[in-house]
C-alpha cells in the first residue's frame, strides 16, 4: 500500500508546486484523456461514414442528444463528486472525501440502470422526437439499442476517472482513457468491416472498451492504494452529500441536458431547411467541435483539483493563476480549431464521407458556425471555474447561456428570415453572447474574493 507520506505530498503539492507546472502536471494527462475518450465517438463516425454511408452517419446524428443525456446523467455524480472531493481534502476532511466516493458509487448505479431501462421501452420515440426520418431511424436505432447495455459502463469510468485525478492520480486517470480507446481502434474496424456488423458492430465495439476501462478505473479504488478508495461504512446515503454532489455537478449535467434539446432543435430544423444532408453535416460539425472542446474540457480537468483545493485553503492569488493560466491555453486551442475550420472546411468533411454533396453541405456549415468559436474557451473555462469553486447556481447559469438562453430563441428567430444559413448563423451569434456574459460574472467574481482577502489580512494583522 502507498505510504501515508507520498499520499501527502501528492496533496501538499497542490498548494506548494509552481501553478504552471501543476497545471501542466493535470492538465496534460486530463486533455489525453478527454481526447482518447472523445475518440470513442469519432472513430465510429469516421468509420460508419466510410464504412456505411451518409445516411448512417445522419443516423448516427440523431443518436447524439441521446448519447449526451446518458453522459450528463454520469457528469451529475462524477463531476459534482470530484469537486467535492477536491474542496474538502484542501479543507483536511479526508473522511468527507471518502463518504463522497461511497455516496457517488451508489447514485450512479441507480441513475444508470434508472435510464437504461427507460431508454429501452421508449427508443423509437425518442429517436422520432429528436428528428430521425424514415431513411435514418432504422440506423440511429440499431445502434442506440446495441450501445445501451454500456452506458453504465461509460458513466463508471466517466465519473470515476474524474474522481482518480481529483484525488491525486492524473497520470493513472489518462491510462484509463487510452485502454477504452485504444480497444476500441482495433476492435470497431473488424466488427464494421470484417465481420460486416455495420453500425451495430461500432456500438458493440464501444460497450466491450467502455467495460473494460470502466474495469480498470473501479480497480483502482477497490485497491485500497489511492488516497481515497471503497471501505466499510460509506455508503449510506447522506442528504447533505447528495445535495452537494449534484448541485455542483448540475452545472455539466444541464449543459448536456441542453445539449440534448439543442440537437432536437437543430436537427428538425435542419430536416426542414436542408434535408438528410443537412443533419448528417451537423454530425460532422458537431464531431469536429467536440474534439476541441474535448481539450478544452482536458483544461478544465486539470485545473479544476487545483482551484478547488486552493480555494477550499483560502489561497486565492494561486486560485486566480490558475484561472488565467487556463484561459489562454483554452483560448488557443478554440483558435486554431476556428482558423482551420474556417479555411480548410472541405478536409474536416471528407474525413468522415465522400460523398459530394455532404461535404459541400458540411463545409458551408462549418464555415459560418466557427466564426466566433476561437471565444469558447474562455466561455468553457469561467463555466468550469465557477464549478470548481462549488458556486452551482453560477456556474448553472453559465452553462445554460450558450446552449439555451441564447440558442434556442435564434434558431426560431434566424431560420425563417436567413432559411439554412440561419440555423448556422445561431451558434456564433450565441457564441458571443455568452462570451459576454462569462466576463461580466467573472469580473465580479473576482472583485469579491479580493474583499475577502482584504479582510482575512486585516484579521491577521489584528491577531498577531
Amino acid at each position: 500500500m502507498e505510504s501515508r507520506e507520498n499520499i501527502d505530498d501528492r496533496l501538499d503539492e497542490l498548494k506548494y508546486l509552481s501553478v504552471g507546472k501543476l497545471l501542466w502536471k493535470y492538465s496534460l494527462p486530463a486533455i489525453v484523456g478527454t481526447v482518447v475518450m472523445s475518440l470513442y465517438n469519432i472513430i465510429d463516425r469516421i468509420f460508419i461514414g466510410q464504412g456505411v454511408g451518409p445516411d448512417a452517419i445522419a443516423g448516427l446524428a440523431i443518436t447524439f442528444p441521446v448519447m449526451n443525456l446518458a453522459s450528463a446523467l454520469g457528469m451529475l455524480i462524477g463531476v459534482g463528486s470530484a469537486s467535492r472531493v477536491s474542496i474538502v481534502l484542501g479543507q483536511g476532511n479526508k473522511e468527507m472525501a471518502f463518504k463522497v466516493l461511497g455516496n457517488s458509487i451508489i447514485m450512479t448505479v441507480v441513475l444508470g440502470l434508472s435510464y437504461i431501462m427507460l431508454f429501452a421501452v421508449f427508443m423509437k420515440d425518442i429517436l422520432i422526437l429528436f428528428g430521425a426520418s424514415e431513411r435514418t431511424l432504422p440506423y440511429a436505432y440499431d445502434f442506440m439499442m446495441y450501445i445501451l447495455p454500456g452506458m453504465l459502463f461509460m458513466n463508471l469510468c466517466y465519473s470515476y476517472n474524474n474522481v482518480m485525478r481529483a484525488s491525486g492520480y492524473p497520470t493513472r486517470a489518462m491510462v484509463t482513457m487510452f485502454i477504452g480507446a485504444g480497444l476500441n481502434i482495433i476492435l470497431a474496424p473488424i466488427f464494421i468491416f470484417v465481420l460486416d456488423w455495420g453500425i451495430k458492430g461500432a456500438a458493440i465495439a464501444s460497450d466491450i472498451s467502455m467495460l473494460v476501462s470502466a474495469t480498470f478505473v473501479m480497480m483502482h479504488f477497490m485497491s485500497g492504494k489511492s488516497e481515497i478508495h471503497f471501505k466499510r461504512g460509506i455508503y449510506r446515503l447522506e442528504k447533505s452529500i447528495l445535495l452537494s454532489v449534484t448541485s455542483i455537478g448540475a452545472a455539466p449535467f444541464l449543459i448536456n441536458c441542453a445539449g440534448c434539446a439543442i440537437n432536437a432543435i437543430v436537427n428538425n430544423m435542419l430536416y426542414k431547411y436542408g434535408g438528410d444532408a443537412s443533419v448528417a453535416a451537423m454530425g460532422i460539425f458537431t464531431t469536429y467541435t467536440q474534439l476541441l472542446v474535448t481539450v478544452v474540457i482536458g483544461i478544465c480537468q486539470g485545473m479544476q483539483p487545483i482551484i478547488g483545493y486552493n480555494y477550499g485553503a483560502r489561497l486565492f492569488g494561486r486560485m486566480r493563476h490558475t484561472y488565467y493560466l487556463a484561459i489562454a491555453a483554452a483560448s488557443v486551442i478554440c483558435l486554431l480549431g476556428s482558423l482551420f475550420s474556417l479555411t480548410c472546411p472541405q478536409y474536416i468533411a471528407r474525413a468522415f464521407t465522400s460523398d459530394p454533396e455532404l461535404i459541400t453541405a458540411t463545409s458551408d456549415g462549418l464555415v459560418i458556425t466557427t466564426m466566433m468559436f476561437w471565444g469558447v474557451g474562455f466561455q468553457i473555462v469561467s463555466t468550469n471555474f465557477f464549478q470548481s469553486l462549488g458556486m452551482a447556481a453560477k456556474s448553472i447559469f453559465l452553462s445554460l447561456t450558450r446552449q439555451i438562453i441564447f440558442l434556442i430563441p435564434l434558431l426560431f428567430i434566424l431560420p425563417p428570415y436567413l432559411g439554412l444559413n440561419g440555423v448556422w448563423a445561431a451558434f456564433p451569434v450565441s457564441d458571443t453572447l455568452a462570451i459576454i456574459v462569462s466576463a461580466i460574472l467573472v469580473i465580479y467574481e473576482f472583485r469579491a474574493l479580493q474583499r475577502i482577502e482584504l479582510n482575512d489580512i486585516k484579521y491577521n494583522n489584528t491577531h498577531i
